[in-house]
């Protein structure tokens, strides 16, 4: 990696390269007694930390997979990471799993890339380089959990006349609003940060709208990181998804 990497080159590669090490894991087969998700984690987690910590060693760091410490509440710049997010999909080896890399200057989700290694040839979604939301007549599709839809989804996609989606992972399912798959992914049941942090990024970016599902802002690097709910979606949904919420 090259030292003169912008934040958002240096986030694309450490998530395409860490899904590649991840597809290679998948593929090998020699887990030594451990699980698949456990191993792929622990492999990505290892790379990515060592990458951040070479290339942005003042920067702070949190990652789902690595024990917290209050340091990084004192840094402006945080990279907040999720080597593998959809760590069930990875082992079942589906497609829809994600690798989160991001930076959060100053609590906002600033600059991200979302990698999903399990789709043909490999995506990178990232913030520094967007393009145009595909367009979509009809009602709106709502991407949800595969397992345990939220409550709240169900009512909004009941209340607009939505299709349901079922997908994997909280990236998986972001990045599909993003490629133009969705309009809408509204989530309550509970995540941490690392979780939409990147996603985030990149979606904002994309001009999609983001933010709790009460409208208030999405505030990264806290000392509690845990995150109750999550809207994302287009800008001409948000009016009727907040309308569908309130009724």
């Amino acid at each position: 990696m090259s030292d003169i990497m912008t934040d958002a080159d240096l986030a694309a590669h450490l998530a395409q390269t860490a899904g590649r090490i991840l597809l290679e894991v998948r593929d090998s087969g020699t887990f030594e007694g451990k699980s698949l998700g456990k191993v792929g984690d622990q492999t990505a987690n290892e790379f990515l930390i060592h990458g951040l910590r070479h290339q942005r060693p003042e920067d702070g760091l949190l990652s789902e997979e690595s024990t917290d410490t209050e340091e990084r509440l004192n840094k402006a710049r945080v990279w907040i990471i999720d080597p593998v997010d959809g760590t069930r999909e990875y082992g079942e080896g589906r497609s829809d799993w994600a690798v989160h890399v991001a930076l959060a200057i100053d609590g906002v989700a600033a600059i991200g890339a979302v990698a999903l290694p399990g789709l043909a040839g490999g995506i990178v979604l990232r913030s520094d380089k967007v393009g145009e939301l595909p367009a979509h007549d009809g009602p709106p599709r709502l991407v949800v959990s595969r397992t345990r839809p939220a409550v709240e989804a169900l009512s909004a996609a009941e209340r607009l006349g939505g299709e349901l989606l079922p997908m994997g992972s909280a990236g998986a399912k972001a990045m599909a609003v993003v490629r133009g798959e969705a309009e809408i992914y509204l989530h309550s049941g509970g995540q941490f940060e690392w979780d939409s942090c990147a996603p985030v990024a990149v979606a904002s970016a994309y001009g999609l709208h983001c933010s709790r599902i009460d409208g208030s802002p999405l505030i990264y690097n806290q000392k509690d990181t845990y995150m109750p709910d999550l809207l994302i979606c287009r800008k001409e949904w948000t009016e009727a998804v907040f309308d569908a919420l309130n009724s």
